[in-house]
């Protein structure tokens, strides 16, 4: 036989072409046994389907975007390689849009839709205080994923993945109260951050309070606007500030591993010394943050589960099998080399 085509597939399988069409691009309007019958037989002839025929049918409607607040955030490197490697196993295409600080994603997001004829988006990152009837102008199913919020938004107008922000941080500061810690400072989000960086900052001052030690305002430091959010740069330069200040503490907070890092690199050309002069958490649990000298104590986030889920929850929604879906993971303390008992 010469070069195999659908037809051929179609007559080996006994079906229509328009059946084996709908299993190689993943309908659900197709039983599952039909539909593995089917991809065996074209496995079996080394068929490859006309890729370019198939992309020009579509017109870019089959396509996701994610759309990212902090791409330079090395956080979220494994979950955009999750997120592009099952879109693509779903033969859909993948757009990883940048979001700058200042634009309202919405509205990106509704623009795309409407050059891309997108299919379903992802929100990775950043703030996210929109109303109902702002979100209500997005068409097409939505995920926020690791986008925490301290607004109560209709359930049933998007889906969510993340982690409980507050009582994550909560529980790290309440780690370095258990150490004997009671000056303990925090690199955090400006307070007009709706999301995780008021969610966080909330779980440190909660902390605080529960173990009978007063919110000094002078240990919450904000990151500054003038350099990217949530970096090293970011954080060695705020504890530099708080270093020059002269104010007494033990132990800092930073609501990033980046920022802890940077804040690390701050205390060492002081002539400091991590953990002997000054305990260092972070939160998020990546990679460099295990394997920095001193590894760092951290809330370690599952970011490959949460990336799973957030494409199952919105391929879901997208083939109507279930309505809006809220998924909240659990973290794990991950005691480092960066914190010390003062007791």
């Amino acid at each position: 036989m010469g070069t195999i085509t659908i037809k051929d597939i179609a007559k080996l399988c006994g079906v229509g072409v328009s059946t084996v069409s709908r299993a190689i691009n993943d309908h659900n309007d197709i039983n599952d046994e039909t539909k593995a019958m089917i991809m065996q037989i074209i496995k079996e002839n080394n068929y490859v389907p006309n890729n370019s025929a198939r992309n020009l049918k579509r017109s870019n409607s089959d396509t996701i975007a994610v759309l990212i607040k902090g791409i330079s955030n090395p956080f979220f490197s494994p979950m955009i390689k999750t997120f592009e490697r099952r879109i693509k196993e779903k033969r859909y295409s993948f757009i990883l849009q940048r979001v700058d600080e200042k634009e309202n994603e919405i509205d990106v997001a509704i623009e795309l839709v409407n050059e891309k004829k997108l299919k379903g988006i992802v929100f990775l990152g950043g703030c996210f205080s929109h109303s109902d009837e702002k979100l209500s102008q997005l068409k097409v199913p939505f995920v926020l994923s690791t986008v925490g919020t301290t607004q109560n938004y209709d359930k049933t107008i998007c889906s969510s993945v993340s982690v409980d922000d507050f009582k994550e941080s909560y529980k790290i500061v309440d780690y370095l109260c258990s150490l004997g810690h009671t000056k303990i400072a925090t690199i955090t989000a400006s307070m007009e951050d709706e999301s995780i960086g008021k969610l966080r900052h909330n779980g440190y001052t909660s902390a605080l309070k529960a173990n009978n030690i007063e919110v000094d305002k002078d240990l919450i430091r904000v990151m500054r606007d003038d350099i990217e959010g949530y970096s090293m740069e970011n954080g060695y330069a705020v504890t530099k500030e708080l270093l020059e200040s002269g104010k007494d503490f033990t132990a800092i907070y930073a609501i990033s591993d980046s920022i802890a890092i940077g804040a690390c690199k701050a205390i060492f050309d002081a002539g400091k010394r991590v953990p002997e002069d000054y305990s260092i958490a972070g939160f998020d649990g990546m990679d460099m943050a295990r394997y920095y000298n001193p590894s760092i104590t951290t809330i370690r986030q599952p970011v490959e589960e949460m990336a799973e889920a957030t494409i199952k929850i919105l391929f879901d929604v997208i083939r109507n099998r279930t309505s809006a879906q809220q998924r909240m993971f659990q973290g794990e303390l991950i005691i480092g080399q960066s914190t010390k008992s003062i007791k």
